[in-house]
């Protein structure tokens, strides 16, 4: 890669070259060690004498910035100061009226707890690394999927089938490839969906408790967000405000508290989308890992009024890096969908979706749910009896995700003591709930420290 610097100011251009070249290296542009041009090459590259680039080099090296290793080359050396800091320039762009979103942590490039009971994180540890990827690799050549040309956005052909076949079989429903639009993951169907149907101003209803990242994207859209109660049953229907533009619900098992929402609210959520002609966003997170019940039928094979946009994610099944998720939407919606995929990032990565395709029509997703069931079934069932131990907890019924919900008093206390202890658990409050309580995600917890965690969290809850 070209070396570009800034040679413009006064004086000869030895000076501006050595002034150049100290500049980058005390701001950090030029790291400790990085292995600088050949003169000749830099003189050719800058348009320079070779003479005064080596005359630059040589005061550099004198002065201490660079060391000249014989048969190796001139390196940056190791510069007692810290980099200097950017100038202060003006900062005159600021978001539009409205925008108050910044990014939420993620955990990435931080330690992980010792007790990580966080909600969201699969098992890493159980995913088939080696398997995922021979089949990426062989996606990654010449002859495959057409690397040089832009891909349809609504996502590669042999996906979209085998998307369509998996839900067949482990779902039980009714759809074709044409069905299928492939994205980014949950988050990344909602906002093309809000792009497509929302209006600024629009009402879009919303479960509470539920999912943060739906609230704040809608929101993002300029859309007016209405929470609305659940119950035993699921959302409650009689409270949706009748405006709404969408509704967005996980009737499978409702999250965070975990019910699944009952055939009876089901038809009359239905009925109420098809008299006030609103879309329903059915989100079937995490829907493959069930311990107890069968699942009722989806909204999605329910619904004879096209009203129903069936939402999915490969982040639990598999890994939040695989970044592949996709919507299944009615006839009138898919070309507007791809339009909008399409404006705005193009097309997803084809050789991970090729691969994707294989890794589902070769059975190895499902083989690997079922291990991966095996041991979070044992998970789920060793909090729920440990919890269920502890005076003044109320463990809601769950039987389905990878959370466990507690309903319990002074939740913030208990859950801030108990990071000092090193056990990361969330407070429900933080989605939304009225209630205080905990949930306990145990994707990410290593097996062998479940039950210390859970030891160490009780003697946090009975010292609170």
């Amino acid at each position: 890669m070209d070396l570009v610097i800034n040679l413009d100011g006064s004086g000869e251009k030895t000076v501006r070259v050595y002034r150049a070249l100290r500049e980058a290296i005390e701001d950090g542009r030029l790291p400790e060690g990085h292995r600088l041009p050949a003169t000749r090459v830099l003189a050719a590259d800058l348009r320079v004498a070779r003479n005064s680039v080596a005359t630059a080099y040589e005061r550099l090296v004198a002065e201490g910035y660079l060391v000249a290793r014989t048969g190796a080359g001139t390196f940056v050396a190791a510069v007692r100061d810290e980099p200097a800091p950017r100038r202060a320039t003006a900062d005159p762009l600021h978001p539009r009226p409205g925008w108050t979103f910044e990014p939420l942590p993620t955990g990435a490039g931080v330690p992980a707890p010792k007790y990580d009971f966080r909600t969201g994180i699969p098992d890493a540890r159980l995913f088939p690394f080696d398997t995922w990827r021979r089949l990426v690799a062989a996606e990654l050549r010449l002859g495959a999927n057409e690397p040089g040309a832009y891909a349809t956005p609504a996502g590669h052909p042999a996906l979209r089938a085998a998307i369509a076949r998996y839900l067949g079989y482990s779902r039980s429903l009714r759809v074709e490839a044409n069905d299928v639009l492939v994205t980014n993951g949950t988050q990344h169907a909602l906002d093309l969906i809000g792009r497509v149907l929302l209006r600024p101003g629009d009402v879009v209803a919303l479960e509470e408790p539920g999912y943060p990242p739906a609230r704040r994207l809608f929101a993002s859209l300029g859309a007016q967000v209405v929470g609305v109660p659940v119950d035993a049953d699921g959302l409650v229907v009689d409270n949706l405000p009748r405006a709404a533009r969408i509704v967005y619900t996980t009737p499978s098992h409702q999250f965070p508290l975990g019910p699944a929402m009952s055939l009876t609210r089901r038809h009359a959520l239905l009925d109420w989308a098809r008299c006030r002609q609103a879309a329903v966003i059915e989100d079937d997170y995490d829907s493959e890992f069930r311990f107890s019940a069968r699942p009722l039928e989806p909204l999605h094979s329910l619904d004879t009024a096209g009203r129903v946009l069936y939402v999915g994610t490969f982040s639990k099944t598999m890994l939040p890096s695989v970044r592949t998720g996709f919507v299944l939407a009615p006839a009138g919606l898919r070309a507007a969908l791809a339009a909008a995929r399409q404006l705005g990032d193009g097309y997803g990565q084809i050789a991970v979706q090729a691969a994707l395709a294989r890794f589902i029509d070769e059975g190895l997703l499902a083989r690997h749910v079922r291990r991966a069931l095996k041991a979070y079934a044992h998970r789920h069932a060793r909090i729920v009896a440990v919890l269920g131990r502890h005076a003044g907890l109320t463990v809601l019924p769950s039987a389905a995700g990878l959370h466990v919900t507690a309903l319990a008093p002074r939740s913030a206390e208990v859950v801030s003591a108990a990071a000092e202890r090193g056990v990361a658990v969330e407070d429900l409050a933080g989605y939304g709930s009225d209630s205080t309580g905990f949930v306990f995600g145990f994707g990410a917890i290593d097996p062998a420290l479940l039950d210390e965690g859970l030891e160490v969290f009780g003697e946090v809850l009975r010292e609170a």
